[in-house]
């Protein structure tokens, strides 16, 4: 009962941690105009990052190091985004009922981070849960190290829909509900443990798929684009800035492995 308990209370911190994007409810609207194409830009070294840094190796060490089979997850995330999207985009086109606030459709690339951050997030949580049942204290590590993970994701994830036209109040909630989905992926192992790690490597590949087709297919388009007017020298560094983050965290994880 105490791992359970353990279980889910970390997988709750863990989606508390979206909550830092409430910071911008109070941002300017002037501000918004400025950081999110900035902000932008740093997500896209984060995703990329957090694909091949972190969620690609993770497979890998959870599919007994076959990379072919990683490597066709990996390749059918990016290809099953591409359709999703393209149905979600001949949607938008068919339907322009319930626009978010100020009349605007949210754009098919905003809509597609959710859900791919919403995968991501179920993964964090059976990555929680399965470290509990194996032993307590790699799970408050594991913890620690999702944590550190989250804080950039969640704000680059926030920027993400702010620009893709979700007005900052319900971006901020969509956020939170997706975070939420780590808990879903914690009591989802916890009942059905054996069956889920089975299937761990591969919800990692297409996971990393997701973020890599988000980022290359729609963002860096989106960043060269004359819509958001950044400067290239800002792009790279910024962008720059998002790998560097998840290497960093990656660091730490070791780190706090030792």
């Amino acid at each position: 009962m105490f791992v359970i308990l353990s279980a889910i209370t970390a997988s709750l911190l863990v989606a508390l941690v979206s909550l830092v994007c409430i910071g911008f409810l109070y941002v300017s609207d002037a501000q918004l105009r400025v950081w999110v194409p900035r902000l932008m830009a740093v997500a896209v070294g984060v995703l990329l990052g957090d694909a091949f840094l972190h969620l690609i190796p993770d497979a890998l060490e959870n599919s007994g190091h076959e990379a072919g089979i990683v490597g066709l997850w990996a390749l059918a995330g990016v290809i099953g985004f591409y359709f999703i999207e393209t149905i979600l985009q001949s949607r938008a086109r068919a339907d322009f009922r319930h626009p978010d606030e100020g009349g605007r459709r949210p754009a098919s690339f905003a809509k597609m981070n959710l859900v791919g951050d919403g995968v991501h997030n179920f993964v964090d949580g059976i990555l929680i849960a399965s470290s509990f049942l194996v032993d307590p204290a790699i799970g408050i590590a594991t913890t620690i190290a999702i944590i550190l993970h989250e804080i950039p994701q969640e704000i680059s994830d926030i920027s993400v829909l702010i620009q893709g036209g979700f007005s900052r109040k319900r971006a901020v909630f969509l956020n939170f509900l997706c975070a939420l989905m780590c808990s879903m992926g914690a009591v989802t192992t916890l009942l059905l443990s054996q069956v889920m790690e089975l299937g761990l490597g591969a919800m990692l590949a297409l996971t990393a798929g997701g973020f890599i087709y988000i980022a290359a297919s729609d963002l860096v388009p989106l960043l060269r684009s004359n819509e958001l007017k950044v400067a290239l020298p800002i792009q790279f560094a910024a962008t720059l800035v998002g790998v560097l983050s998840m290497q960093s965290i990656l660091w730490l994880e070791n780190i706090i492995q030792f």
